[in-house]
């Protein structure tokens, strides 16, 4: 929390920190005792957040102008959750040349979803400080929350280049990368490896024995998450875990995020041991599940926020395997397994990945179905008069060739309006930002209907205005798709060329809606005026849309669990068999 010695000094004075305060020279604006201030840092080194709050609150109204005290009120305030966003703007206010200032407002600002204030202030901390990697990298976080994917993937690439062990840039611009129309596969494979790489390199020593039980009446199989709460990993994780042969499987949670609400209630019951490993370094959290005795130990993250990806570097179980959190390979060399089917990652893709590919035999995802009473509505067309086509998808995979087709399709049915719904057009200037895109491809404004996100039960109830759903790409939707689909709503997919992009696919053939399945961009278009053109037939699908996914491979959590169950004693056997042949 101290500045270094060539830093401007934190009281505010201008001067460097060696020139001032270390230096005993008299400060322009009155600071407090050094001693004082090094029990504000101690507490904050030593996570006291709730007493290093009171404690600033009560500096900074003593000394007002003292820009560190009002940087340890923001940091007191961030570690707790709470809004640190005006304690950081009193920083940057008094410290305008400190380049921390400008990045820690970026932070704030970042956390409370104010993306392009954000990316204002990271810019002004690099235009002082050019080579300041941290900076670059979140600078390219809140770039990729507007939107700007190619402008992000420049900033973790210049992260990188400061600093070529970042690992976390490496990671985010994997992520990133998946927003990118046109990226070829083997591109993304290189970049992966090179997260492999960097991951490998901080492992000390890689386990290479286990204590696992060889022939267990119960398989130990841990999943390390982040989102093991309201989340769409928890809405496809939930009916598994319940399903489940618990006498068959022992399932350990590691989770990654102390974040815990009532989703979390209900499955941590099916867990037999729930430990954190937030707060762990990766050695420490490698030992923990090593020494659990984890016969196969399952990824939920993937290249997502609060992954544990290097931890499986260190190989802390036999078998590793990712599944459900991501869309891609991991580049970690010693996962094992990525958990697919046959839609996802077709044969002549396997080559795409450092895991080797295992099949479900039907999808690869079971979702959980709703707990609201939301009823299925009335197509609306019937009495509006006109189609309302709609997408509830975050807007950062709403790309320019994404809102080209869709002006097509509004363009190819007469009068049709697309309706979209998600948090970021909560923001007026995010709103006519929106309608002047599709302006620019000859749709009137008055055709988009722009809403912000809601509460989940509000936002399923609000399909009733919706009569077919698009599915943007190369990110289409997920859980989003599942939940249109729950509410009697069809997607249109598209063909896609990566496993990210054949997600639309695997719901709709599992869900006995091929026939929604476009081609290509022609066919996407056709496919909305073909489905367009008789009302009655689209009211009869919605009515019964319900009924036939919840009996399909998406909701059925008792055929999936089973096959989910066989698939894990397959990898543990496999495992098995090449110990016996390695030992004879």
């Amino acid at each position: 929390m101290k500045p270094g010695r060539n830093e401007p000094c934190y009281c505010g004075s201008g001067k460097k920190f060696k020139h001032c305060c270390e230096g005993k020279a008299a400060p322009v604006l009155p600071i407090p005792p050094s001693a004082e201030i090094n029990q504000h840092v101690a507490l904050y080194n030593a996570g006291r957040y709730v007493e290093l709050e009171t404690r600033a609150r009560h500096l900074v109204g003593q000394y007002p102008a003292f820009g560190f005290g009002w940087q340890l009120l923001g940091g007191a305030l961030q570690m707790q959750g709470k809004d640190a966003l005006p304690a950081f703007r009193k920083v940057a206010e008094l410290l305008p040349g400190d380049a921390d200032a400008h990045y820690n407002l970026g932070v704030a600002l970042k956390s409370a979803g104010l993306f392009a204030d954000a990316v204002t202030s990271y810019r002004h901390a690099l235009k002082i400080k050019p080579d300041y990697a941290e900076a670059h990298y979140n600078l390219g976080n809140a770039l990729k929350q507007l939107g700007q994917h190619g402008d992000a993937v420049a900033s973790f690439r210049r992260a990188l280049e400061l600093k070529p062990d970042y690992i976390d840039a490496q990671s985010n611009l994997l992520f990133a990368l998946n927003f990118m129309a046109g990226l070829a596969s083997s591109h993304y494979l290189a970049e992966a490896e090179q997260y492999g790489r960097m991951a490998a390199r901080k492992v000390a020593a890689r386990f290479a024995t286990w204590d696992c039980v060889a022939q267990p009446e119960r398989l130990r199989v841990g999943l390390v998450s982040g989102d093991l709460c309201n989340h769409p990993v928890g809405y496809f994780l939930e009916s598994l875990l319940a399903q489940l042969q618990h006498s068959r499987i022992e399932l350990i949670a590691y989770p990654s995020n102390p974040v815990m609400d009532e989703l979390t209630a209900r499955i941590k019951p099916h867990f037999a041991g729930w430990k954190p490993l937030f707060g762990l370094n990766d050695t420490s959290a490698a030992r923990l599940v090593h020494d659990d005795g984890v016969h196969v130990l399952i990824d939920l993250a993937g290249h997502t926020g609060h992954n544990r990806l290097p931890m499986f570097a260190w190989k802390p179980a036999p078998v590793q395997v990712s599944w459900l959190g991501y869309f891609a390979t991991t580049g970690i060399a010693e996962m094992d397994y990525l958990l697919a089917d046959k839609y996802v990652v077709p044969d002549d893709e396997e080559h795409n990945f450092t895991e080797t590919i295992w099949r479900l035999p039907e999808s690869y995802l079971c979702f959980t179905a709703p707990g609201y009473a939301v009823e299925v509505s009335p197509l609306p067309a019937l009495t509006n008069g006109y189609v309302t086509f709609g997408c509830f998808n975050n807007l950062v995979k709403m790309n320019d060739v994404v809102v080209a087709l869709w002006a097509r399709v509004l363009n190819a049915v007469p009068d049709s309006r697309l309706f979209l719904k998600t948090k970021q057009l909560k923001n007026p200037m995010i709103c006519d930002t929106t309608r002047q895109r599709f302006v620019e491809h000859g749709i009137s404004p008055e055709r988009i209907v722009l809403e912000s996100g809601a509460p989940r039960p509000e936002l399923l109830a609000t399909y009733r205005n919706v009569d077919i759903a698009l599915d943007p790409f190369p990110y289409p939707g997920g859980t989003t798709s599942v939940e249109s689909l729950w509410m009697g709503v069809p997607v249109i997919t598209r063909c896609g060329d990566r496993f990210l992009s054949h997600m639309g696919e695997t719901f709709a053939h599992n869900a006995g809606l091929a026939d929604w399945i476009a081609a290509d961009d022609d066919d996407y278009v056709a496919k909305a005026v073909q489905h367009t053109a008789d009302l009655q037939r689209l009211a009869a699908l919605r009515s019964d849309l319900r009924q036939q996914v919840l009996t399909s491979p998406i909701f059925d959590a008792p055929r999936f669990a089973g096959n989910f169950a066989a698939a894990l004693w397959g990898m543990w056997q496999t495992w098995c068999d090449k110990q016996v042949k390695g030992s004879a």
